[in-house]
């Protein structure tokens, strides 16, 4: 395989581990490449990504806060499409695909989480949460969708609802469903490195559940501490990501990806 050359583009994008993950699998299966992260502007989000097909890149990952806004520039796959929301381009197909759906379910169950007939609190409907809430119904769970913007929550319900059970449930309120979840994921950015360190949920909620953290860096994120301390089982972002990635990974080079270099690689850049 000739020289390939991928990337990641989102604002900000200083936190990633993709680049230690991606660059560690191209290394360990003897490809010559590399994978770089941008930082665009949002004003600048088309230029990066038809520069980057223009550059001769192989594909692209789409971060915060473009994974929907990218749909105006390449054609999405039917998973995708069915989303409204990309994290990984071909761009020598110009196909977007969404892999956050596929590294969600996958976190979840190779850590043994049960998801037919459970009801999951998902909070947060961006571009992850989206992907989250579809994949949780279309496994068979009962998905309850909260957003700090209740308009936004209600229009990504109404469209989740189209493939399975999905409501819509007002953040103000979030304690009215204190022991009725079986599973909660935040899939906003709340805990992450550089933004707003606060629990997206009450502690009060951190009892009898699974709790999914999709944040990755830190590794330890205060949500994921607290419902440890309080006995929940615990899903780490950093499962999601390495499997999202992985997923992406096999698109551009049509290679089974090595999943435990690309976690041991991210791991070793977090710490």
């Amino acid at each position: 395989m000739s020289n390939v050359y991928l990337g990641l583009i989102g604002y900000p994008v200083k936190h990633s581990v993709s680049p230690a993950m991606h660059n560690a699998a191209l290394k360990y299966l003897g490809i010559e490449g590399t994978y770089l992260a941008f930082e665009v502007k949002p004003n600048e989000l088309e230029k990066a990504v038809f520069g980057a097909k223009a550059l001769g890149f192989k594909g692209l990952n789409v971060t915060i806060p473009y994974k929907e806004e990218v749909l105006k520039f390449v054609k999405p796959d039917s998973l995708a499409s069915k989303i409204e929301a990309i994290n990984t381009i071909d761009l020598e197909k110009m196909i977007g695909y969404n892999t956050d759906a596929y590294g969600a379910i996958m976190a979840l169950e190779e850590n043994g989480v049960e998801i037919e007939d459970k009801v999951a609190l998902v909070v947060g409907a961006g571009g992850a949460g989206k992907a989250i809430a579809f994949a949780l119904v279309e496994r068979g769970a009962t998905v309850i969708l909260t957003n700090r913007t209740a308009s936004r929550g209600l229009e990504v319900a109404e469209k989740i609802r189209r493939y399975g059970e999905c409501i819509f449930h007002s953040y103000d309120k979030i304690e009215e469903l204190r022991g009725k979840v079986d599973i909660i994921v935040n899939a906003t950015p709340l805990g992450m490195k550089g933004f707003e360190q606060k629990l997206p949920v009450p502690v009060s909620m951190l009892e009898d559940v699974v709790v999914f953290d999709i944040v990755y860096n830190p590794i330890e994120t205060r949500l994921i501490s607290e419902a440890k301390r309080r006995g929940c089982k615990v899903v780490y972002g950093i499962d999601m990501l390495v499997y999202q990635g992985a997923k992406a990974f096999e698109i551009w080079t049509g290679l089974d990806a090595p999943i435990s270099v690309m976690k041991d690689a991210a791991l070793r850049a977090l710490r």
